[in-house]
């Protein structure tokens, strides 16, 4: 079977990590067609917007979509491409896994828990207004709508996943109403899950936990800012944004969609250098192959991956050592083939 999927490569190392990733699918023999458009700052320099009509159609037309780092300018510019995206296709769930990889050094070794974070409210609907010059009101936005659903997503995603607690992180006890909300739905839907523990912790007591003993957690459902903030923190203690990966699920015009995509930035002072690490995109990649049935694929390149990880030799300048974005890439390939 041959997929279509729609591919943004980004800008500054996108390009470069995408090929990567490109690259490494191909050798595994997955027949993919790659509708390759714009979006972000290249396509406002071409287009005069960042998310043309012709990247919007293909997406459309693909419902699964593979995106490198867009940079985001901050305080200025162009609004989060990443933030549109999920807004106009309804992808409301974001799934952010964190789990340790071999030879990697961090402070805990038995990292292994998800963040499921709502993706399309709160703070980042971009409801504000200027009252005067010294205030700004910031509007956030709490349906509940938005909260079953999502507290739905985390217990199914657990069921699937053979997880065996999800817990819901909010700041119920200042935001009576807005996280008060969230608490409530995600209490009702508990409900509907009795095989699966249900926690409840306040967000500012869930940053001291994890950075003291991560591995208490399982899945961890929050509204979007929390989720923001918290899947990065995770992140960290694997190793780094690098390594991270994300999916963004979601259904518009009663179809399902999904974006898969790396999490860390574009790095525009590192393009073009052939040093770039394409970890991130391929464990997205991988989650995508899963995604569209290819699931020999995706646990080959997995296999391969973790024991390049393992032997700890050929790897990029971010993780202290000095392979090349090629070298990386063709000893995943060369892991792939002896198995």
């Amino acid at each position: 079977m041959k997929h279509n999927i729609t591919l943004l490569k980004g800008d500054g190392i996108g390009p470069e990590i995408s090929n990567s990733v490109l690259k490494i699918i191909e050798s595994t023999g997955v027949q993919i067609n790659w509708d390759e458009h714009l979006a972000g700052k290249d396509a406002y320099l071409k287009y005069g917007e960042v998310m043309p009509n012709e990247t919007l159609d293909s997406i459309k037309k693909n419902k699964v979509v593979l995106k490198a780092p867009i940079t985001t300018p901050i305080g200025e510019g162009f609004a989060s491409v990443n933030v549109q995206l999920r807004r106009y296709f309804d992808l409301f769930a974001n799934i952010r896994p964190s789990k340790n990889l071999p030879n990697i050094k961090t402070p805990f070794n038995n990292v292994d828990l998800v963040v499921i974070r709502e993706n399309t409210e709160d703070i980042y609907a971009g409801i504000e207004n200027k009252i005067d010059e010294n205030t700004v009101h910031g509007i956030k936005l709490i349906t509940k709508k938005c909260c079953k659903r999502i507290c739905d997503y985390a217990f199914q995603y657990a069921l699937k996943n053979k997880r065996k607690e999800v817990t819901v992180a909010t700041k119920a006890n200042i935001s009576k109403l807005a996280d008060g909300l969230f608490l409530n739905c995600f209490r009702e839907i508990s409900k509907n899950y009795p095989e699966i523990k249900a926690r409840e912790i306040l967000i500012d007591n869930l940053c001291m936990q994890l950075v003291v003993n991560p591995s208490q957690f399982d899945v961890l459902v929050m509204p979007n800012l929390y989720g923001d903030i918290i899947s990065d923190l995770c992140a960290g203690l694997v190793g780094g944004l690098g390594i991270a990966y994300s999916s963004n699920i979601g259904k518009y015009e009663g179809k399902d969609y999904a974006i898969f995509e790396a999490v860390h930035g574009s790095a525009p002072d590192i393009a073009g250098k052939n040093i770039a690490n394409p970890t991130g995109l391929l464990r997205s990649a991988i989650e995508m192959l899963k995604y569209i049935n290819e699931i020999e694929a995706a646990i080959k390149i997995e296999k391969a991956l973790f024991e390049v990880f393992k032997e700890g030799k050929i790897l990029t300048p971010d993780l202290d050592k000095n392979a090349t974005t090629e070298e990386f890439t063709n000893e995943i390939i060369r892991k792939m083939k002896s198995n």
